[in-house]
């Protein structure tokens, strides 16, 4: 199974101490010993799962994680949900007991089969291995079907987690095959069927929002129709001069938000109530490209598709041949045409029926992003943070937003730049973020590039255990840097702030905390900086780090 998995491209094994599973362990550390492979070893299994969901995120090729059986699987799930919503993929190796144990009190053995319910792409019990010759190509073909399902190849519309459920008969030890691992041929993946696409008609007043993980689809798009993008900062769309500045501001005003006819969603919209609010709007026309597991339809009539493509005139015209991949979207207006425009001074329709692109309406977006893109004359301490560390990176650099308060600050400030940016906002949870950090930075090759996790102290300490590196494996190039303002103030901006008492509030809401950040680094061995001000904040962002570090910035709550 695992020299399958090589073959297809898989180049990271994710691992955590077990019994059941010592024969893909040491199968593992084979291939990592012939070059095949780079395996890491995580004692947490929650922590392992992010490590892999990160290699996942940044190489869009699955990481193989391998357990034992037990609680050690089900510590997998948060990983497993994250990667599901969000469309990244990820492989799961459990073992298991065989099925004579299963039900009987049997120790460290539960109902694994399933345990993940509709989050995988793909879920099997596998046959219990007798060690005959002719199992091989069975348990090969396994691998290949969860490899195609994990990167959205059979069907299952996008990536996300595939878990093959492993029982084993003692004995459990046995010797490797004679040059396991010294030879693995290349192996043949289906191909991903065609998508289908949605052409799209320019005379809509259009807007192109972009959410966590779309990608220059977006910015591509906004382009072809001469729409306004609003890219989140998660967006990777936020890397172009295109993108409306303050674009939260702009919704709530009635001459831009308030005139939208349709939007183009890429990715995952969850940074603020604007977006929400436009996207649960049954008046507007929504088209959806898909993302994750969950298609996206607030206002319950959403419009799905698999990719768009703005139309050209000979579309628009009804006149241009259509591939059997291609749809067509509906050229007039969906909120009636002629009898709109006529309503509320829309630009007329041509001669043809076609709406005209609103030209006055897409300058007005231009204006406000123009009055709106500059910096603030005195920052905040959050804003002044988020400059830095966005600042300080650059396109060989990668940047992960924990789901912090400081992601909304960022959103609200920050200018384009190109950055690439990952956040877990499928489930937009603070689990295991450090681990999904020091996961992206595995998954660079080479040398160059900083991998940086901007986060808030809660998110950190939620994850600490993440830190824990064996000292055999090559360090990753992060720096994670933490915004500590004693507690999770994000709460304070939320309704239960106005309503909860004070004394209540702090303690189940703002939960403070006086942990000391420097000595959790010393006890794992990463190096600490404390930057109490922007030049210290500055000199230890542009410090190449020399392995693992540690940044705490001090920030009032």
């Amino acid at each position: 199974m695992l020299e399958t998995l090589v073959g297809l491209g898989v180049r990271h094994v994710v691992v955590s101490p077990g019994s059941r599973s010592q024969a893909l362990a040491l199968a593992a550390d084979a291939l990592e010993r012939a070059g095949a492979i780079r395996m890491h070893v995580r004692i947490d299994e929650r922590a392992a799962g992010f490590t892999a969901l990160g290699i996942g995120r940044e190489s869009g090729v699955p990481a193989a994680l391998v357990c034992t059986s037990g609680t050690a699987v089900a510590n997998y799930l948060p990983a497993v949900l994250e990667a599901h919503h969000a469309g990244v993929p990820l492989l799961l190796l459990t073992a298991d007991r065989p099925p004579e144990l299963r039900g009987v009190g049997a120790n460290q053995t539960t109902d694994q089969v399933g345990i993940y319910g509709a989050a995988t792409r793909l879920a099997v019990d596998a046959p219990v291995p007798e060690g005959h010759q002719d199992e091989r190509a069975g348990f090969a073909g396994l691998a290949a079907r969860a490899f195609d399902a994990s990167m959205g190849r059979r069907g299952e519309g996008a990536a996300g987690p595939a878990h093959l459920n492993l029982p084993f008969r003692e004995p459990l030890a046995g010797g490797l095959p004679e040059g396991f691992g010294a030879a693995v041929p290349a192996v043949e993946g289906t191909t991903a069927e065609p998508l289908a696409v949605t052409v799209l008609d320019r005379g809509p007043r259009t807007v192109v929002l972009a959410g966590a993980d779309a990608g220059e689809a977006a910015v591509a798009t906004a382009r072809a129709g001469g729409w306004p993008l609003l890219a989140e900062v998660i967006s990777g769309a936020r890397t172009t001069p295109d993108a409306v500045a303050a674009y939260r501001g702009a919704l709530r005003e009635p001459s831009l938000g308030g005139r939208i006819e349709r939007v183009v969603v890429f990715g995952h919209p969850t940074l603020n109530r604007e977006e929400t609010a436009l996207l649960s709007r049954p008046d507007i026309r929504i088209v959806a490209v898909r993302r994750g597991g969950e298609a996206l339809n607030l206002n319950g009539v959403t419009e799905q598709a698999d990719s768009v493509r703005v139309g050209d005139a000979a579309d628009e015209r009804g006149g241009a041949a259509q591939s059997g991949a291609e749809r067509r979207d509906d050229v007039l207006d969906a909120h009636g045409g002629g009898a709109r425009d006529a309503r509320d001074g829309a630009a007329p329709a041509s001669a043809a029926g076609v709406r005209e692109p609103d030209d006055a309406w897409r300058a007005a977006w231009d204006r406000w992003s123009a009055d709106r893109g500059g910096a603030s004359a005195q920052p905040s301490a959050r804003e002044a943070l988020v400059a830095a560390v966005w600042r300080a990176s650059g396109p060989a650099d990668r940047l992960l937003f924990g789901s912090s308060r400081l992601v909304r600050v960022a959103d609200d400030v920050l200018p384009p730049r190109a950055v690439r940016v990952h956040a877990n906002r499928g489930l937009a949870g603070i689990d295991g973020t450090i681990a999904t950090g020091i996961g992206i930075a595995l998954a660079i090759e080479g040398d160059e590039g900083v991998t940086r996790a901007l986060l808030g102290d809660l998110t950190f300490l939620h994850d600490v255990g993440a830190l824990l590196l064996p000292a055999g494996e090559r360090a990753p190039r992060v720096q994670i840097v933490v915004g500590n303002d004693g507690g999770g103030t994000i709460f304070d901006g939320l309704e239960v702030a106005q309503t909860a008492g004070a004394a209540a509030m702090d303690r189940v809401q703002y939960t403070p905390q006086s942990v000391a950040i420097e000595s959790i680094a010393a006890a794992y061995g990463w190096a600490y900086t404390r930057a109490e001000t922007a030049d210290a904040l500055d000199a230890a962002l542009a410090e190449p780090p020399a392995g693992p570090h540690i940044i705490e910035v001090p920030l009032p709550r």
